[in-house]
C-alpha cells in the first residue's frame, strides 16, 4: 500500500490506540473493541482501515480473527524519515 493510506491510519487518535494495544500480542476484534466506548462496527471500521493501509495483519485461529502488528511498514515509514534526518545531518 502506499504512503498515502499509511498516513491517513495514523492521522486518527483511536487507530493509534489500537495500534498501541497491538504493540503488546495479539488481539481479537473483541478484545480491542473491550478498550473503547463505541459501537463493534466503528472498531471494525477502524481495523479495516489499517488492515487496507497494512499496518496490522489478520489470522483466524479456529472461531477467532486475531489482529496482530505489520512491523514491515512501520519499518519502511521509518526508513523514509530517516532519510530526511541523514540529508539534513550530511548538508550541515
Amino acid at each position: 500500500m502506499g504512503m498515502q493510506e499509511t498516513f491517513k491510519a495514523l492521522s486518527d487518535p483511536t487507530r493509534r490506540e489500537i495500534l498501541e494495544l497491538l504493540k503488546e500480542k495479539r488481539l481479537t476484534a473483541g478484545e480491542i473493541a473491550s478498550h473503547f466506548q463505541m459501537t463493534n462496527a466503528t472498531v471494525s471500521h477502524h481495523l479495516a482501515v489499517l488492515r487496507k493501509a497494512d499496518l496490522i495483519s489478520d489470522d483466524r485461529d479456529g472461531k477467532f480473527i486475531y489482529y496482530e502488528l505489520n512491523m514491515s511498514v512501520f519499518s519502511e515509514v521509518l526508513g523514509w524519515a530517516l532519510g530526511f534526518i541523514k540529508e539534513k545531518e550530511s548538508g550541515d
